[in-house]
């Protein structure tokens, strides 16, 4: 597969499975039949593809193992906007039609776009997939000045907004056809993209998720990124959740003896974060980062970081941008809303949370160990 450039998107979750499973106590554990399993693969999505689960056999976490890379394999390839494959049509082949003529897409690109379109009229396009022409202003810049700290004022730090206003032009997302009945998807004018970073990783995962699930593979994570998925609980005779450690935003990332920020204990969950500190540089102490406000056209800076937890993958990762975007007020009030468990970490290291996520977490009051329901 071709070496791609990193796809934009909203994640930074640390994973701490590796760590949290073990840790039940001094006890030797009761033998249900099943073994632990886990393994990564990193040639899909632009990211580490995490897979723990229990089985009975190393040969049938195997199987599933290898039915969920070729799966998400396939679906990057759907979801690339960046890249064109033989016999596939995806983001990119609709872009480079854009004003020219409808693309037939597979159901599993058609169904994605139609849930993301939904989910950006339902929020007064907070997230648009339409954005791409000043998302691609903005990643350029990413990739010039990744991992530098530029002086304040220094000159073509960031795109100007004339260049920025002028993008903006092609972003109308009522120009965003989808047909269902003919399976086809139009950008009706020149010089529109679509840019999917904001849902596609969350959706493939929660859609291998589902499948993997059907097919008999109950007990597993599968993190993809910033975007986690639990199965049923750990089959160890010990606990009845999957620990999801939230990575602290303020700690080093390269430090192993970093803490976590908390620990979430979920099962049959999904748990997605956006942050502000992976895909970034520097202007002063500004972070340039890759979560752009449609309304400023600029990067949001609200928060750190801010995780959402719910039933469905590509809603968690919708969200986690969309309620980037807004302010607290406006977001808490969306979460609560729709019934989502959110947490917001402020630039100042304030942590605001909904309530309904206070006994899944280890360290403010809820969860007090890791048998957890």
């Amino acid at each position: 597969m071709k070496m791609k450039r990193f796809l934009c998107k909203s994640f930074c979750l640390l994973l701490c499975l590796g760590l949290l499973v073990g840790c039940a106590g001094k006890k030797e554990p009761p033998d249900t039949g099943y073994t632990r399993y886990s393994t990564e693969f990193y040639d899909t999505f632009d990211t580490i593809i995490q897979v723990i689960g229990y089985t009975e056999t190393q040969e049938e976490f195997e199987a599933y193992v290898e039915t969920i890379h070729q799966r998400f394999a396939h679906l990057s390839r759907l979801y690339d906007r960046f890249y064109e494959y033989s016999g596939v049509n995806n983001i990119c082949t609709i872009n480079k039609n854009a004003g020219v003529a409808p693309v037939e897409v597979e159901p599993e690109l058609l169904e994605m776009l139609s849930f993301a379109k939904k989910w950006c009229e339902k929020t007064d396009g907070r997230v648009n997939i339409a954005m791409g022409p000043p998302l691609e202003l903005w990643r350029a810049y990413r990739e010039r000045y990744s991992g530098m700290a530029l002086a304040e004022g220094t000159p073509d730090a960031c795109p100007s907004m004339d260049a920025l206003l002028a993008a903006n032009q092609h972003t109308d997302l009522d120009k965003v056809i989808i047909d269902r009945e003919a399976g086809t998807v139009f950008l009706e004018e020149e010089g529109m993209s679509l840019d999917v970073g904001a849902v596609a990783k969350g959706y493939a995962t929660q859609m291998v998720a589902d499948e993997i699930y059907e097919a008999g593979f109950k007990s597993f994570t599968i993190s993809a990124g910033g975007n986690v998925v639990t199965g049923d609980p750990p089959l160890d005779g010990v606990r009845n959740s999957w620990g999801i450690g939230i990575q602290d935003p303020f700690a080093d990332p390269g430090d192993p003896q970093s803490k976590s920020l908390d620990v979430l204990f979920v099962k049959n969950r999904c748990v997605v974060t956006s942050g502000d500190y992976r895909q970034f540089y520097m202007v002063g102490d500004q972070y340039i980062h890759h979560i752009i406000d449609p309304k400023t056209l600029w990067p949001a800076n609200h928060y750190r970081a801010l995780t959402i937890v719910t039933d469905d993958s590509g809603l968690a990762d919708f969200l986690s941008t969309c309620l980037f975007v807004m302010d607290y007020e406006e977001g808490r009030a969306l979460a609560e809303e729709l019934g989502v468990m959110a947490l917001w970490v402020f630039p100042d290291g304030t942590v605001e949370y909904t309530g309904n996520m206070l006994p899944i977490m280890r360290d403010r009051g809820g969860a007090t160990s890791a048998i957890q329901g």
